[in-house]
């Protein structure tokens, strides 16, 4: 494996961090002070996966993981042409169960997410955090100055080929086909990445982990396994088309000419009902809870807007893989293209080529 230099990785977060500072003014200091701390920590907690298997120490659980990821990583670049690099071929333990909270936050009757710009990544619909303090403290100042606010617990990220990302606890427990998806959905962005379009980028990669985890399971999988993916894409399926109509009536409110007391009423209804579908739902589920923590608390605009940035263009990349003759390659050409297209034309297209009846709103 082939470990950057300490001089180089310096050079990288230095220069990202001051580039952004430049930018942003001395007010965002402490932001970019904790994003390279909290990714210097990070980059030096790793170890190549060859290497923590070498250890007689390890548990037979992380053993067996790792030799999985391993085999991921091997298919990801042979079967699904995504990058052949060092991302993923080494591991690190951070010692809790997230890498950072991701800041989400819309207006209180608006589904609109709130934007943040950066260097190299562009304009984003959350605002990420090492710091679980730094993203509680931005959190209370947009729920004081009255927005909708959710912090996510996020398991990983993409550096966009920066850095050589690493395979990590928050994830390495996964199931299979889930871990599968996430080691490809983050390869992905190093694949296809369009500035300042996060529902493009996280459409694109939610799509190509859901289509690399299905063609490895098919492949590789033992049928428990594929069993158990398409139990829980069914799940995710109908979680989506419960969101996607909370939304569509929440939009519907919110655009009418009732005045802000009555929106407000509409809205607590239309999400007590939200609740309400999920509970009859989950009883088909035989027992699965997944979704309950989702539910809980923090049921608002911005945890909506959240799902819906991940999720409302997958069935369009679904329609462009068909549509390319399930060829990776010739799909990332197609996808290229559309994000090379100006902002309205993209949408336009991603619209063209989604099925009606499969459009998560």
């Amino acid at each position: 494996m082939r470990i950057k230099t300490i001089k180089s990785i310096s050079y990288k977060l230095a220069a990202g961090a001051g580039f952004a500072l430049g930018l942003s003014g001395c007010a965002e200091l402490a932001y970019y002070r904790q994003a390279a701390a909290g990714q210097w920590d990070l980059l030096q907690a790793r170890r190549s996966v060859a290497a923590v298997l070498s250890d007689p120490a390890i548990s037979a659980d992380l053993r067996q993981r790792l030799e999985t990821a391993r085999a991921l990583r091997a298919f990801a670049s042979a079967d699904l042409a995504l990058p052949e690099n060092d991302s993923y071929r080494s591991y690190a333990d951070l010692g809790r169960p997230w890498v950072v909270k991701n800041v989400f936050a819309a207006p209180e009757l608006s589904l609109e997410p709130r934007r943040w710009c950066f260097p190299v990544a562009g304009c984003l619909s959350y605002r990420g955090y090492f710091d679980a303090g730094a993203a509680q403290a931005l959190a209370e100042e947009l729920r004081t100055s009255g927005d909708d606010v959710y912090v996510a617990d996020i398991s990983a990220y993409s550096t966009l080929g920066w850095f050589d990302d690493p395979l990590l606890n928050t994830f390495i427990g996964w199931p299979v086909g889930r871990l599968a998806e996430l080691m490809f959905h983050e390869l992905a962005h190093q694949r296809v990445y369009v500035a300042d379009d996060t529902a493009f980028n996280e459409a694109f990669a939610t799509a190509l982990g859901r289509l690399g985890a299905e063609r490895w399971l098919e492949r590789q999988g033992t049928p428990r396994e594929r069993e158990e993916y398409a139990a829980d894409v069914r799940r995710r399926e109908q979680f989506l088309r419960l969101t996607a109509d909370a939304r569509e009536q929440l939009a519907a409110i919110y655009a009418s000419h009732r005045d802000e007391a009555a929106k407000r009423t509409d809205k607590r209804r239309v999400l007590a009902q939200l609740r309400e579908r999920y509970e009859e739902v989950k009883q088909g589920w035989g027992g699965y809870t997944g979704y309950d923590r989702w539910f809980d608390r923090d049921l608002n605009n911005a945890k909506l807007a959240g799902v819906s940035t991940y999720h409302r263009q997958v069935p369009a990349f679904l329609a462009l893989y068909e549509r390319e003759g399930r060829d990776f390659a010739a799909f990332y050409r197609a996808a290229e293209a559309i994000g090379q297209l100006p902002p309205p034309e993209r949408e336009a297209r991603l619209r063209e080529l989604s099925p009606p009846f499969l459009a998560f709103r």
